[in-house]
């Protein structure tokens, strides 16, 4: 490796005509998430919000592996096993980014072709136009390392179609683009071989993002999930996580105990933190809102057993045998829960970037 290489940044921000771009630029670890690199998307963001001479915005990655697979968990365990501050300051400056996607006055169109996951998820579905491929993996897996779908899974997720967000928090099935299209996950299927033609359209046509992809668009094939969509939206529309896990014992066929199964690999407090958050989360008025339930959850949620103990066993082990405690979601403590969600200092509390509103 050169020495040029290595002290390429982990994000790389320029104006191509009219077009402004970031491109994620660290391949070698799947363009995981770091605080630098929400922290030079957002100086981008907030210097072409008002420059004229920008029309658009362009999010892509470096590489073929993937979009973004995510934060960067190791180091936010490591926090979280101290006092957690490096962790809070880490999720205050990515949520801040993905509300200033999410309120940004001119078009973002995000291209995920690849392995999109959490920190990834929350910079590409704020976007107004965003392009799935036939190589585009998507997953919100929290659940399975103990945490829960941050980065605005609160918000986008209780409003796809029926109880499909509830299903895809829960299990963190892993989707391909047929499901994510016919969801509105993404807006567009578009082949990866014509990305780089899609690109040079875009920079030809900044006014217009969503007109330039739409040539490009393909229709997209009935995904995977839609002969469960009824199932999906009755077994999963209970309140409580024992709920749903005796609704789909209940029911008996192969995919509902598949379902099941799979639930019961999971963190019993995620899974319960994550109904709550997304049943929370369907109710809240603003983005903002949303973003100040789930910090307040961030920085507790990554101090607990479950969290350091689903890092140990999905990341640094990599036996994938976490020990959950408690074990079972029937011993999970309401109280606990309450405690999760409760609200923090006032000078504590997340807030958008200055001017942002509440959004």
């Amino acid at each position: 490796m050169t020495e040029a290489a290595v002290s390429e940044p982990h994000v790389l921000a320029r104006v191509e005509g009219g077009l402004g771009r970031l491109t994620l630029n660290r391949p070698g670890a799947l363009h995981a998430l770091t605080r630098p690199m929400c922290e030079a998307m957002t100086d981008a963001l907030l210097a072409w919000r008002d420059d004229p001479a920008v029309m658009s915005v362009l999010i892509d990655h470096a590489g073929e592996r993937g979009f973004c697979a995510g934060g960067d968990i190791r180091m936010i365990a490591e926090s979280g096993a101290r006092d957690a501050v490096e962790a809070r300051a880490f999720f205050h400056t990515e949520y801040r980014l993905n509300h200033l996607l999410f309120a940004y006055p001119k078009p973002v169109t995000v291209l995920v072709d690849g392995i999109v996951m959490g920190g990834g998820v929350g910079i590409s579905e704020p976007a107004k136009v965003r392009v799935a491929t036939e190589r585009t993996t998507y997953a919100m897996p929290e659940t399975g390392i103990g945490l829960f779908p941050d980065v605005g899974g609160g918000w986008f997720l209780p409003r796809l179609p029926g109880e499909t967000g509830t299903w895809i928090a829960l299990t963190g099935v892993r989707l391909k683009a047929a499901d994510t299209v016919t969801l509105g996950i993404h807006t567009h299927f578009v082949a990866s071989q014509r990305m780089a033609e899609l690109k040079s359209a875009l920079l030809a046509s900044p006014q217009d993002p969503a007109r330039v992809v739409s040539r490009f668009a393909e229709p997209a094939a009935a995904g995977p999930h839609v002969p469960h969509r009824k199932a999906i939206d009755r077994l999963f529309a209970h309140d409580r996580v024992e709920g749903i896990l005796a609704a789909l014992a209940a029911d008996g066929s192969v995919w509902a105990i598949a379902q099941r199964d799979l639930l019961l690999t999971k963190s019993p407090q995620s899974l319960k933190v994550t109904l709550r958050q997304l049943r929370e989360g369907r109710r809240l008025a603003t983005f903002a809102d949303n973003m100040v339930m789930e910090y307040r959850l961030g920085g507790r949620v990554v101090q607990t057993h479950d969290f350091q103990e689903g890092v140990r066993a999905v990341i640094v082990d990599k036996d994938n045998a976490p020990n959950w405690s408690p074990a079972t979601v029937e011993a999970v403590d309401d109280g606990a829960m309450a405690a999760l969600f409760a609200p923090l200092p006032a000078g504590d509390e997340w807030t958008p970037l200055p001017g942002l509103g509440e959004g």
